[in-house]
């Protein structure tokens, strides 16, 4: 399966980068692809040493005023023009979804595949995966806006929040029919 990751290029410490090398290894280890932003730094780079510590393959998505710091290694490496065409190549390439930790670019990546899954623009899974308590207030935001009616779906059928590495592969790997 390939895995899209939204998530952060900042060096971040060691309650961000443990289960991020985690749920790159399990991915490896599964047999599964990363697609990604094809940074070389920060989270981006230790999701993807998951990764290829497990055996799996890279897919990078970087942007020309980024393609500087792309990964050299990747199985697999565009260039888009813009942040836009970014994203709309790093869905069109990927089965799943996951939303790790980060910054206004991850959280719009995050909304974007959110807001297409809410008008059955794609059923790929999404998960979020809540680190340390993370996403706590954006699930609490989220929660708010389905019990206020602004959700036409439940919160439910468009994301999942996982709080460890496993129970999100496991979902995705579940809900993609490969057990």
């Amino acid at each position: 399966m390939n895995i899209c990751v939204f998530l952060s290029a900042a060096d971040l410490d060691d309650r961000y980068t443990r289960p991020a090398r985690e749920f790159g290894e399990l991915m490896g280890k599964g047999g599964h692809t990363l697609v990604w932003g094809g940074s070389a730094q920060g989270l981006m780079n230790v999701v993807a040493d998951g990764v290829r510590e497990g055996g799996g393959r890279l897919v990078g998505v970087s942007v020309e005023f980024l393609a500087d710091r792309a990964r050299t290694d990747a199985d697999e490496m565009v260039i888009a023009r813009d942040l836009a065409e970014r994203k709309k190549l790093l869905l069109e390439k990927s089965d799943a979804v996951v939303i790790m930790v980060g910054g206004t670019g991850t959280l719009d990546e995050a909304t974007e595949i959110l807001e297409l899954k809410k008008h059955g623009h794609t059923d790929k899974p999404v998960v979020l995966l809540n680190t340390a308590g993370f996403y706590d207030g954006l699930k609490q935001q989220f929660r708010r806006m389905e019990d206020e009616g602004f959700l036409p779906v439940p919160l439910t059928g468009l994301v999942l929040f996982a709080e460890e590495p496993v129970g999100a592969l496991a979902y995705l790997e579940e809900s993609r029919g490969i057990v």
